[in-house]
């Protein structure tokens, strides 16, 4: 993933977990998660963004990008909320300011609602939040999982790279695909692809627990979305920020369910406008 890398680790109750922190050392803390099936490299652009005025942690999370990926490893949704709270008593934050993509969106929220994370502000980018979600592509994957598994690697990877692409609105640069995909590319990284998609088949039962929730939340909320996700439909997001009390809702013309690639300049204006309450 050329030149980012994560410096930390942390052996978390799920496995070992890939971490760094950079930015300005005095700024308040940023905390960003990635979702499913990427890493805290779709970030990159955002965290260079924040890290002139904000101390930014990134992290994989177990069975992701850089982090532990082992057959025994429980990746659930709960699992991963449990996660991301043990980090952030490791990093002793209180109330940091969180921003989270897709499933990390269900973490973030999980932490908080389920397992009492206190954040000052949360930004929820095409989250993972409402039922329906998941792809029929991820269900039959799921589904069949040790069929997948066993595809030569040539067919397995020609697969994720079709997959990761379509996140994109427009499509990915060539090298930003490469570098998306290489984590499941690598030793066990075939392997470790279908284990985390077949952990999400029973997770809707995860976000229903707590959608009844969201109208208790009081910290100020910004739903992000794009116009074009077809992962997450926009619909999605317009429904979330309905049943948070008081969420602002930001939509990116052209951008698909990879904002960050599709609309950086756009998704790091409305994060910094958030974060710092300037709308």
């Amino acid at each position: 993933m050329g030149d980012w890398q994560l410096n930390n680790t942390y052996r978390s109750s799920s496995g070992m977990v890939r971490w760094d922190r950079f930015g300005n050392p005095d700024g308040e803390a940023v905390v960003l998660l990635h979702g499913t099936p990427f890493s805290s490299f779709i970030w990159r652009g955002i965290a260079r963004a924040l890290a002139r005025h904000h101390r930014v942690h990134v992290w994989d999370m177990p069975g992701y990008g850089l982090s532990e990926k082992s057959e025994d490893q429980d990746l659930s949704l709960a699992a991963l909320g449990g996660v991301f709270a043990e980090l952030l008593e490791h990093w002793r934050l209180t109330r940091p300011l969180v921003a989270a993509h897709d499933s990390g969106g269900a973490i973030a929220l999980g932490a908080h609602l389920l397992h009492d994370a206190h954040y000052r502000r949360l930004a929820l980018v095409d989250a993972v939040s409402l039922a329906p979600w998941g792809s029929p592509f991820s269900r039959l994957v799921g589904e069949h999982a040790a069929v997948f598994d066993r595809l030569p690697p040539p067919l397995h990877g020609a697969l994720v790279r079709e997959y990761v692409n379509s996140a994109s609105g427009p499509g990915l640069h060539p090298a930003t695909l490469d570098a998306l995909i290489e984590p499941w590319l690598a030793d066990g990284g075939q392997a470790a692809f279908y284990r985390q998609i077949t952990a999400r088949l029973d997770d809707q039962r995860y976000t229903d627990a707590m959608q009844d929730r969201y109208d208790t939340i009081t910290i100020p909320v910004m739903v992000c979305w794009g116009e074009d996700d077809t992962w997450v439909p926009v619909e999605r997001g317009r429904e979330l920020a309905s049943r948070i009390p008081g969420a602002r809702l930001h939509t990116i013309p052209g951008a698909g369910h990879l904002v960050h690639e599709d609309g950086p300049a756009e998704l790091a204006a409305a994060l910094l406008a958030f974060l710092h309450d300037l709308d």
